[in-house]
Order: C-alpha cells, then structure tokens, then sequence
C-alpha cells in the first residue's frame, strides 16, 4: 500500500455541495481516503501545496490521439477539406510506431495541462499501439479504433470492410477494456454517419449493448456535413441515430453545433452526453453551438479539445475560456459563467463517460484523480477576494499546473511528466511526420 499526503492546499471539491476547502488530502493507492483539515505529516509522499490549488483532474471528452503528429499540417480549411485534403491522407500513412509516438506526443501534452481522463478515438489501423502508450502514461481512457466503412474519396487504407472494422473493434476491446483494473475502457467508435453503413452501426448498437460499453462518434460539426447525411439517409444525424435505434446514454456525441429543435429534444430525453469543442468549432469555422440551449435542457455536457491539427493544442484552460467568452456577445455577460464551464470540465466529463461515482470530483473514496496548480503568479493576482474557480477560468494556463496525480499515482510533478520520455518521443514526433508526409504526396512541400 502506498499513500501521498497533500498539506495546506486550497481544495476545489465539486462535490455535491461544491464546497471549497483548505486543509490536507490523504491518498492510499488510488483513493481519496480523507480531505480538509490537519492530516498529520505520516505518508510515503508528502506535498506541501501552501498557497496552492487542488482541483479534480479536467476529463476531455474528445481526443483524437493519432492526430497529435499532424499538428500545423492543416490549419485554415473547413471540416470536408480538412479531412479529405489532409488528415485523412496522413491518418492512412500512419505506421505502428507513429501511431505510438503520435499517442505519447499528446498524452506528454495533456497530463502537462492536469487532464487526467480522456475520450479518445483512433484512426482505423495501430490502434493497438496507441493502447500502448496509453497503458504506458498513466492516464485514464474511454477510446477505441475509428471505424469506416463508406466513401468514394476515403484514401484506400481507411476504408474498411465491415465485418473486418466490427471484428477488430471486438479483438481491440476484449485486449483492452477494463486494463489495469478499469482506468482503461473500451469504446466503439464509427466516425460519423458520412462514412458508416447503416449495417455497421446497427452492429455496433447492438455491441455496445453485449459489452456493456459506450459508443463515441461525431455528429453535426458542419452545414456541410449535414446535408451529406440528408442526402444519404433522408433526415439529420440525431433524428437518424434516434431512428436506427444508437440514441441512448451510452452514446457520447462529438461538437453538436447545428441541431434543430427535434435533435435536441433527443438528446435531452435519450440521455446523449455531449462533448463540446469550442477551439476546434471556431477554427475550422464549424460555428458556434447553442450551448445556452442544452443548458436550458439540463443536457448532459462536458468538453474536449478534439484534435492537434484542428485546434493547435489539447489546453482544457483554453477550451473552458473560450466555450465561456463567445457565448457572452450573444447572449449576455451571464450566459456560461466560470462555475458552469469548470463542471463541465471536471464532473459533466465523468457523468459523459460513466465514472461520476469514481471521478470528476474530490470527495472520499473517489479515485485520486487530481492536478496540483501553482496560481502565484502575475496574471493570477490578486488572489484576496476573488473567486477560485473564476480565478482558474479566466486567468489561469496550462503552465500553472504543478503536478498531475492519476489513480493514485504522481505521473506529473513541478512541470516534468515522469511516465512520457520527452526528448525521446520529441525527437521520434519528428522523425514519425517527415516520414508520413513522403507518403503524402500532396503534402510535400516545394
């Protein structure tokens, strides 16, 4: 048994009482056994956290892992260019080892910034390997390979016969789900309803139900999109979900950003969990999705960061500021307030993955799941008489996180990630992407 000892912190609990606490936070293995007051000084590890702040661990619930390499590689397009002129070529030249350095490229990134849970969805081939890494960095993970098996323009390694996607979903899943006792899970995930068969989504609806795990996928990120699905289908992306019977609450839908009154109606009722992308909705000029409305239907929301080339960074700080600020023109100075966006990023994250009695808030007998953040700096002051969560919203990066501990387990301290080798996979980031951009030709620079 080991045990780490937190002294002096301030503590942002988001507990059902959303109590702020100063005091110690004792851990042993992987659970939170008491918090607030004097613990004494008696643990393997003690951290002094004096003028410190404790938070939950932020739970991002959209990550595409196997983008990390492609970072800058497609700035400046719209969603279908982004896709079929860029990351969908550099998705099917990927190979097991850049698959894996691509994994552990962001995963260094996202433990940084005190993200301790991700969704996180693969592209259609090594994602056993980004598995690895996964299993290797200490971090908690809902994720799966992408499945795809539909589309005239998809490059020729994406496309997959469906019996072949559903069986490698299936061997993936029962390698994976529920690694080292839960913190990794399995989910299925088709990429959206542009490239799935109807075939290959009933399948995995009724998979999910077998195996009693989630489904993530992407659903009405662009107008463009949308019509594409009309003209396949003969209605929207969550009308056609709800129809083929996929819409319930083990379905976590990716950007939502244009649904009509009916779908989100649906979401509502069936219990989707929602993931939003603000970062990545506005850079790919997707739009901006009427979160004032999900709120006003008690939705289940959380956030995400979604990709490295369509965001330029996986910053859970940058996703919380931004899914605030550009609500407020309009819809007023009160509209997605700094308490509302910090749930999303902590409980509403567990809550989309199923873990809300395990993670996404300090309370006993949760899983230790935390990041440790250093706010004694000059674009954090004042601190008297200011609230803390506003303090962490509006003011704070991801260069005040100071440790990063998951399950129980110290992966992030004074800034240096101990479970990523940082001069390795730098070094091997950038030898992965000259290497897939040869196999590119249309991304070879003159």
């Amino acid at each position: 048994m080991s045990s780490i000892l937190i002294k002096n912190a301030q503590i942002i609990t988001m507990n059902p009482q959303e109590e702020i606490i100063y005091g110690d936070l004792y851990i042993e293995d992987d659970i939170i056994i008491k918090v607030g007051g004097d613990l004494g000084n008696e643990a393997d590890k003690v951290i002094d956290a004096r003028h410190k702040t404790v938070i939950p661990g932020f739970i991002q619930t959209h990550i595409h892992l196997c983008q990390a390499l492609f970072r800058g590689q497609a700035d400046d397009l719209e969603l279908m260019d982004w896709l079929q002129k860029k990351i969908w070529p550099l998705e099917a030249s990927h190979d097991a080892e850049s698959s894996y350095y691509s994994a552990m490229l962001g995963l260094g990134e996202l433990i940084q910034s005190g993200t301790t849970t991700i969704v996180d969805m693969e592209t259609v081939n090594h994602t056993n390997e980004a598995f690895q890494a996964m299993a290797e960095s200490g971090i908690r993970v809902l994720g799966g390979k992408v499945m795809m098996d539909l589309g005239d323009d998809l490059p020729e390694p994406l496309l997959e016969d469906t019996t072949k996607s559903i069986q490698q979903s299936v061997d993936l899943l029962e390698k994976w789900n529920n690694y080292d006792n839960g913190r990794l899970q399995y989910a299925f995930c088709p990429r959206f309803v542009v490239s799935c068969t109807e075939e290959l989504l009933t399948e995995v609806r009724d998979l999910s139900k077998q195996y009693n795990v989630k489904i993530h996928s992407h659903a009405s990120e662009n107008k463009g999109e949308i019509e594409i699905v009309e003209q396949q289908r003969g209605m929207r992306n969550v009308v056609y979900l709800d129809h083929i019977g996929l819409a319930d609450e083990n379905l976590i839908l990716a950007h939502c950003v244009w649904l009509d009154p009916e779908e989100k109606r649906i979401i509502k009722e069936r219990g989707i969990k929602m993931s939003h992308c603000p970062g990545s909705n506005l850079k790919l000029a997707s739009g901006i999705a009427e979160m004032p409305d999900m709120l006003e239907l008690d939705a289940h929301l959380s956030l995400g960061a979604d990709g490295a080339p369509c965001n330029n960074n996986l910053d859970m700080f940058n996703e919380m500021r931004l899914s605030s600020i550009i609500q407020k023109p309009l819809h007023g100075p009160t509209m997605m307030n700094a308490k509302t966006v910090f749930k999303m990023a902590t409980i509403g994250g567990a809550e989309a993955v199923g873990l809300e009695d395990q993670i996404g808030s300090i309370e006993v007998g949760k899983k230790a799941d935390i990041a440790i953040l250093d706010l004694n700096k000059f674009h954090t002051f004042p601190s008297a008489e200011v609230d803390p969560i506003s303090r962490i919203v509006y003011s704070a990066t991801r260069a005040d996180v100071d440790a990063t501990i998951i399950n129980g387990k110290v992966v992030m301290e004074n800034g240096n990630v101990k479970t990523v080798d940082k001069d390795v996979v730098l070094h091997e980031s950038n030898k992965s992407i000259e290497r897939l951009v040869k196999r590119v030709p249309s991304l070879i620079k003159a």
